[in-house]
């Protein structure tokens, strides 16, 4: 097992933590039956241990079943990315405002933040999910992530769409997280059989 295994573990299991309590905050969401202790507590340090933990986890199993560390550094990569998803999401939203009627100006930033965290996670999966370093047919390779990347878009702007529209939360700004964040937990399942057996196949 290498260490930036571990190490992404935690940055990924901090950055999910902190960022979720960032939207609570920004929402003005109140949660009641949880003290904020508790909550500070489970973002800050239960949340990167329990990253740490899957990680180790799906590194043993994996010794007899390979595909299972391979989805688990793919869920990691893709989550790391996810925040990277939603760090630009959230930023232009923030910035240059958003309304829940808004749907064509959502859709451009949502595309704009895709497009960011993707073209850094075709390196994050080729190097380390899949370790493929090789560059023959890197051409070939490149377009055959970018049309199930393409199709990826299309399964998230599809879900994000309709949860907005039925989405029973007034607050714009979490109306789009919401909708975000389930658009990619749906895609990831279409994104890790594309990329494992169509682009980054051995």
């Amino acid at each position: 097992m290498k260490k930036i295994d571990l190490v992404l573990g935690f940055l990924v299991g901090e950055g999910i933590g902190l960022l979720f309590l960032w939207i609570l905050k920004k929402g003005q969401v109140s949660m009641p039956l949880i003290p904020i202790y508790l909550l500070d507590f489970i973002a800050v340090f239960a949340l990167p241990l329990l990253a740490i933990l899957g990680i180790y986890v799906a590194f043993l199993i994996g010794k007899k079943f390979l595909f299972v560390y391979q989805l688990a550094k793919f869920a990691l990569i893709g989550a790391f990315f996810a925040l990277v998803d939603l760090t630009v999401l959230n930023f232009l939203m923030e910035f240059l405002g958003i309304t829940r009627e808004n749907l064509l100006k959502y859709n451009l930033f949502f595309t704009i933040s895709f497009l960011v965290a993707t073209i850094l996670k075709y390196f994050g999966d080729k190097f380390w999910a899949f370790e493929k370093p090789e560059s023959e047919k890197a051409e070939v390779e490149f377009t055959l992530f970018f049309v199930v990347t393409l199709i990826s878009l299309g399964i998230q702007l599809g879900t994000s769409n309709l949860i907005l529209k039925i989405l029973p939360v007034s607050n714009p700004f979490l109306a789009g997280n919401f909708a975000k964040i389930a658009g990619i937990v749906l895609a990831s399942m279409w994104n890790f059989l594309g990329y494992k057996f169509f682009v980054f196949k051995k």
